[in-house]
């Protein structure tokens, strides 16, 4: 980990840390706060925790850039992006740079988040034991999201080529408080990163209770992504049987209708994991950059007929899109103030689906049953039979826009319009501030 990720995880600390010490405003500047007065208590601890929360709700992680960086990286003139951000525009056309802005700023973002989760992990002695498990849990689902989707985005693909030499990013599993050579990181494996990945997930499934709030990790949130981690491993038996956990915990049920899915007021029931937007907290880019300026957005992301083709009539999928400015929107992120959605049931149902269909088995159900709940929510016609196309084919409808499209291509060995799912260009690349200041870090290749 270089110095530019170590300074803004010592700042992001700093502040996290700084919000509980209620009785200690009266500081010196220093370079850093010593570990014995900034996490003395369980308070302390939990503000820190909290912290970690609004790392992830920022707008350069899962309040937008995650979801869209997945999907710009991943189309296939499906969307035309129409804005003058260069930065967006660089990962729409696959011509990104190592000075671009808003890849550093997700990195850097993401390593903040995990050093403040990693600042509650070194501390939970401090905790009152009633909250330990949960405090713990929390920490982990966090840690281990965002290096999920670290090793997503800035490296080779699970599969693509070998996982034990293809080069991931620097693990950081202990806090850093104090800037010194020692922290400058090499790159892990993937492979290396998807252990720690497994590692924090199943760890936070074993100590966190069922949902009660889908703003705040659970036990089936943390299924819910090893479900996602396992699929995006071709680990088909631990995907299905993840997705099955959660889909018979009795604890989610789907909108009624595809538009409530998107409505906060409705949605409750389907949301497993959401980053929780108000006028006061939190970020939503995806209504920035998928709404037009009827919805408080910059309409920069426009949706082309090559996608809106691919819905049959009858489905409201197919006719969820608003028209401004003789451009198509997606309709998912109209509300300025609206929750970003991270995962929901609706997807549980198709990882069960396609996993079933890929090993012979009808665990939980039948893939035909399953497509066919998911089908029958928006009114599309039910199929008499699948095969894993039509799975697939479903999956791209029901969850498009949210931030899957790059990584489903990645791990189903398809082309992003000329491009091999294997190209260069489908990786970000290692932001160049990182590289220049620490010479253990390798770029990624093509750049």
């Amino acid at each position: 980990m270089n110095k530019n990720i170590k300074n803004w995880l010592f700042v992001g600390t700093t502040v996290a840390l700084m919000a509980g010490c209620d009785s200690r405003l009266d500081v010196k500047p220093t370079q850093s706060i010593d570990e014995s007065t900034a996490l003395a208590t369980s308070q302390d601890v939990e503000v820190t925790l909290i912290g970690a929360y609004d790392g992830l709700s920022s707008i350069n992680l899962y309040g937008g850039a995650v979801q869209y960086s997945g999907d710009l990286l991943g189309d296939d003139a499906e969307v035309r992006f129409g804005g003058t951000f260069a930065t967006l525009d660089e990962l729409w056309r696959k011509t990104m740079t190592t000075t671009n802005g808003q890849t550093q700023a997700t990195w850097l973002q993401a390593y903040n988040t995990i050093n403040r989760a990693n600042n509650v992990l070194a501390s939970l002695d401090k905790v009152e034991a009633a909250k330990k498990s949960t405090v713990e849990g929390e920490a982990r689902f966090i840690r281990g999201l965002v290096y999920f989707d670290l090793v997503r985005l800035w490296a080779k693909a699970w599969g693509d080529g070998d996982n034990n030499t293809n080069l991931g990013v620097p693990i950081v599993t202990t806090p850093t408080r104090v800037v010194s050579e020692a922290d400058s990181r090499s790159r892990a494996s993937v492979a290396a990163v998807y252990t720690q990945v497994l590692e924090d997930l199943t760890k936070a499934e074993s100590l966190l209770g069922n949902i009660t709030d889908a703003g705040f990790a659970s036990k089936n949130a943390a299924q819910a992504i090893l479900a996602r981690v396992y699929l995006q491993q071709g680990n088909y038996a631990a995907a299905r049987d993840a997705a099955n956990k959660v889909i018979t915990s009795s604890q989610f049920a789907l909108a009624p209708t595809f538009e409530e899915v998107f409505d906060d007021a409705s949605n409750d029931g389907e949301m497993i994991f959401k980053i929780k937007v108000s006028d006061q907290d939190g970020g939503n880019d995806l209504n920035t950059f998928y709404a037009p300026s009827t919805y408080q957005g910059r309409g920069d992301i426009r949706i082309q007929a090559k996608h809106l083709a691919l819905y049959a009539a009858g489905d409201t999928r197919g006719t969820f899109f608003v028209r401004a400015s003789n451009n198509n929107y997606t309709a998912k992120f109209l509300d300025q103030y609206g929750d970003v959605p991270v995962v929901r049931l609706a997807e549980m149902y198709l990882i069960r689906a396609e996993a079933n269909q890929r090993l012979s088995t009808s665990i939980g159900a039948t893939p035909l049953d399953d497509v066919n709940i998911v089908r029958s929510r928006s009114g599309a016609k039910p199929l008499p039979l699948v095969d894993l196309n039509a799975i697939l084919a479903e999956r791209k409808l029901e969850l498009s826009f949210e931030g899957l499209q790059v990584h489903d291509a990645k791990r189903l060995k398809r082309n992003v319009g000329a491009l091999a799912f294997s190209d260069n260009k489908l990786v970000i690349p290692i932001p160049q501030r990182e590289i220049d200041t620490n010479k253990s870090l390798v770029q990624n290749p093509g750049y």
